[in-house]
């Protein structure tokens, strides 16, 4: 698996399943074009674009296009990189029908496909070396659940009290602060953002 310091913006949960099979970093969902009608979405997209650049990845179809430049417009160039896929026709093989101007998306890219959109947008591969984001082991489950974040009694206010301190999606998981957490801070900011 090939570590990449930027964080990734795609469009869809079909397409960060695919994207996460290539490469570990922090990869974000647009939901579409709910970005448009989200501004705690485009505040979380900004945040990790400024802690450790954002590299935008959408489908090469109009609405692709819509949403990244939609980011484009929002967030200041010098903290995104911009990945294409090709033009590849066909249909994705859990959908009955090719979209609707009958290319594949991000999620129908090959692994190899991919990695090579990545690496000429300018992705920074880590061939070795930790994130510097991070100094320390990555927060996990356990540290929601000590912090009361998570399974215990009164955790959903507890995380919704936080996830709307930090400008976060109020619908947003344990899991995906999790990811949040240790994909835009260090273990020291983490641990004291739980801890205040």
């Amino acid at each position: 698996m090939l570590q990449v310091r930027e964080a990734i913006v795609v469009e869809g949960r079909y397409d960060k399943n695919t994207l996460s099979q290539v490469v570990d970093t922090l990869i974000l969902e647009t939901g579409g074009f709910q970005i448009f009608k989200d501004p705690e979405k485009m505040a979380l997209l900004d945040r990790a674009a400024r802690r450790r650049g954002l590299i935008v990845l959408t489908d090469s179809d109009g609405a692709g296009f819509v949403i990244r430049n939609r980011i484009r417009g929002v967030i200041p160039a010098r903290f995104l990189k911009h990945a294409y896929i090709p033009d590849v026709w066909g249909k994705e093989r859990r959908k009955r029908r090719p979209g609707k101007e009958g290319k594949l998306g991000v999620e129908g890219m090959p692994p190899d496909v991919l990695e090579q959109v990545l690496r000429r947008a300018g992705a920074t591969f880590l061939e070795g070396e930790a994130l510097n984001v991070r100094s320390g082991p990555a927060l996990t489950k356990g540290d929601l659940f000590a912090a009361g974040l998570s399974g215990r009694a009164g955790s959903t206010e507890k995380r919704q009290a936080l996830l709307k301190r930090l400008e976060l999606p109020e619908h947003m998981s344990a899991n995906a602060l999790l990811a949040v957490l240790n994909g835009c801070y260090s273990r020291e900011e983490a641990e004291e953002i739980l801890n205040s």
